[in-house]
C-alpha cells in the first residue's frame, strides 16, 4: 500500500476533518483534524493499514508492540497481530498516563524488560504521547527498535519522540498549529469544534 491509497482510505471514512476550530491534544488550536476514530470502526481497513506499519518493521525481530492509552491500544493490538507468527507471538500493551509520565500497569512492566519493543502512536502532533512511551520502556531497559505512526500530522522527527532509530508514518498530513494567544481562530471567535479533538474540554477548563 502505497500513502495515496492510505489517504484515499482517509477521504472515503471522512477521517480529515477541514474548516473547523479544533483543540489538539498538545493544547494547539488548528483548522484541521485527522479523526482516527472514524477509521477503528472498520475492521478491514484498520488491519490493511496496520499491517503496512508492521510490514516496516517485519525484519526486526519485534516482541512488543506498546502504545499510549487511549490512541495506540488498537493500533498496538492489530500491528503486534500483523507481526504474529506460528513461531513468535508478539504481545501488545500500553502505557498509562501517571503525572507527566507514562507507565506500565496492570503486569505490562514484566513484558517490556529486555525486550525489542516497537512504540506506536496513531496521529502525533507534538510526538509527546509518542516520546513518553518510549522513556517509559526506557525506564524498564526496553530496547526501542523504532516508533510506527498512522499519520504524522506535526512533521514529526525521531528526535523529537525520543531521539529513536527509526520513525515510520504510513501517511503524512501537514497541518498548521497555533498557540492559544496566537491563534487567529480564536482572534475570529470562530466557535471551538467539541465533537472532536480536546474542544470540550478545553470550554470546560475555561468555564472554571
Amino acid at each position: 500500500m502505497e500513502e495515496r491509497e492510505a489517504l484515499e482510505i482517509f477521504e472515503e471514512m471522512g477521517v480529515i476533518i477541514t474548516n473547523s476550530h479544533i483543540v489538539y491534544t498538545s493544547g494547539m488550536h488548528g483548522s484541521a483534524y485527522v479523526n482516527k476514530d472514524a477509521v477503528y470502526p472498520s475492521t478491514i481497513r484498520t488491519a490493511k493499514l496496520c499491517q503496512v506499519i508492521a510490514d516496516h518493521f517485519r525484519d526486526e525481530d519485534i516482541d512488543v508492540v506498546a502504545g499510549p492509552a487511549v490512541g495506540g491500544v488498537i493500533l498496538a493490538q492489530w500491528i503486534a497481530n500483523s507481526l504474529s507468527t506460528d513461531q513468535k507471538e508478539v504481545l501488545a500493551v500500553f502505557a498509562e498516563e501517571k503525572g507527566k509520565r507514562r507507565i506500565f500497569k496492570r503486569g505490562y512492566d514484566k513484558l517490556v524488560p529486555g525486550k525489542k519493543v516497537l512504540v506506536v502512536e496513531d496521529v502525533p502532533t507534538t510526538g509527546g504521547s509518542a516520546r513518553k512511551v518510549v522513556e517509559a520502556v526506557r525506564r524498564l531497559n526496553g530496547k526501542v527498535i523504532g516508533v510506527g505512526v498512522l499519520c504524522n500530522r506535526g512533521q514529526i522527527t525521531p528526535e523529537d519522540v525520543g531521539g529513536v532509530p527509526v520513525l515510520f508514518a504510513l501517511t503524512n498530513v501537514q497541518m498548521d498549529a497555533f498557540s492559544e494567544d496566537k491563534c487567529p481562530l480564536c482572534k475570529e471567535g470562530v466557535p471551538i469544534n467539541i465533537v472532536v479533538g480536546k474542544g470540550r474540554e478545553y470550554l470546560a477548563s475555561k468555564a472554571k
